[in-house]
C-alpha cells in the first residue's frame, strides 16, 4: 500500500547512538547533477518522487489523536523568533487561511492510515512549551544529551512539560550559537523516540535547530546560499530571520514524519528502518510548480519581493 509525498517542501511561514536517527537535511543547489536531475534528465515538469518511490507500511503506530507539539526553547531565544514558529505550528489546522494553505499541505499528510484505517489526524496544535534558556546541557550536543534535554524538561520541578506519549510529540529547538552532533554537516534536524532508560518514557520527538550563524547557506537555503555558489542570490526571507525562516521547512518536515512515523516503524520506503524514505524525504528540496533536482520551482512574492509559497493564520 502506498501514498503520495507530502506535497511540497514549506518554504516559508511570514507568519548517533546505535540506533540512528531519522534525518532531515536540507536542499541547496548542486555544482554536478544529482540523483533526480539524472533520472529525469533535462524535464522539470515533475512534483515529488512518489511515482519512483513506493511507501509500505510496517504495521506501527501513526498519530490519530488530536496532536499536540510541545516546543522546548533551548538558550537565548527573541520573542519575534518565538513567534514565527508559533503560528506556524497554530496555522497547520487553520482550514480558513487563504490559498495555498499551510492547512492544505497538511491534507496529503491527513491521508495516511493506521492498520484500523483511521487517518492521521487533521489537528495539530501548539501545547506547552519549557524554555532552557540557560543552556542546561551546555552549548555542544550530542544525539544522547538531546534526550536528556528532554528528560529535564518532562521531569523539572517547576512546570514540567506533560507526558502525552500517544499523541504528543516534543519539539527540542535550539539556538543559533548550540552546536548539535553533525548539525550542518549532515543534518538540519531529525526525529526519533526517547528511550525510556534515559527520559522515563517512549515519546516521539524532533529536534531542529537554528543555522544563522553555523551554516545558513546549507540549512537556511534558498534565504542563504552556500559561499562557493558565486553569482547565486538568496530570496528575500518574509520574516526578515534567515535562520528562523529555514527552520519552518525543517519543523514541517519532522513534524509530517512524526505523525506518520513516529516509532520508525510504520509509513516507510526501503528496508532498514535507521534509514528510511520518508513522507517529506519524497518532496525534499521542491517548494513550488516545477521543482525537483536543483529548482525550488515557481514561487510566490509579497510586494516587498519576499519569497513564500504558503499562506498561514496572520502569515505567509
Amino acid at each position: 500500500m502506498s501514498r503520495g509525498c507530502i506535497g511540497v517542501t514549506i518554504l516559508t511561514l511570514l507568519l548517533t547512538i546505535t540506533t540512528t536517527p531519522v534525518i532531515s537535511w536540507r536542499p541547496w543547489p548542486h555544482l554536478k547533477p544529482n540523483a533526480s536531475d539524472l533520472l529525469y534528465g533535462g524535464s522539470k515538469k515533475f512534483e515529488g518522487s512518489s511515482e519512483f518511490v513506493h511507501l509500505k507500511y510496517h504495521m506501527g503506530p501513526v498519530l490519530t489523536a488530536n496532536i499536540t507539539v510541545h516546543a522546548i526553547w533551548y538558550g537565548a531565544w527573541q520573542n519575534s523568533q518565538k513567534k514565527i514558529i508559533r503560528e506556524f505550528i497554530s496555522s497547520i489546522s487553520d482550514v480558513n487561511a487563504k490559498h495555498p494553505s499551510i492547512s492544505g499541505w497538511w491534507k496529503t499528510a491527513q491521508l495516511y492510515t493506521d492498520q484500523t484505517g483511521a487517518n492521521i489526524s487533521s489537528t495539530v496544535r501548539l501545547g506547552a512549551e519549557k524554555n532552557d534558556r540557560f543552556y542546561s546541557h551546555g552549548k555542544s550536543l550530542s544525539r544522547l544529551s538531546i534526550q536528556s534535554v528532554i528528560k529535564s524538561a518532562v521531569t523539572a520541578k517547576t512546570k514540567p512539560l506533560p507526558i502525552n506519549p500517544k499523541s504528543g510529540v516534543y519539539l527540542l529547538l535550539t539556538a543559533d550559537d548550540v552546536y548539535v552532533q553533525d548539525f550542518c554537516g549532515q543534518v538540519c534536524g531529525f526525529h526519533y523516540f526517547t528511550f525510556p532508560s534515559i527520559v522515563g518514557f517512549t515519546l516521539p520527538y524532533a529536534w531542529v535547530g537554528n543555522s544563522a550563524k553555523q551554516c545558513p547557506g546549507t540549512c537556511a537555503y534558498p534565504f542563504a546560499v552556500p559561499q562557493f555558489m558565486t553569482g547565486f542570490e538568496p530570496l528575500k526571507s518574509p520574516n526578515g530571520d534567515a535562520g528562523v525562516d529555514g527552520m519552518i521547512s525543517v519543523i514541517a518536515h519532522e513534524i509530517a514524519e512524526l505523525a506518520t512515523n513516529p516509532l520508525v516503524n510504520a509509513w516507510y520506503a526501503g528496508q532498514d528502518p535507521s534509514f528510511p524514505v520518508e513522507i517529506a524525504d519524497l518532496c525534499e528540496g521542491i517548494y513550488g510548480t516545477g521543482g525537483g533536482g536543483s529548482y525550488t520551482g515557481q514561487l510566490l512574492s509579497d510586494h516587498d519581493n519576499a519569497t513564500y509559497n504558503m499562506h498561514g493564520i496572520r502569515r505567509r
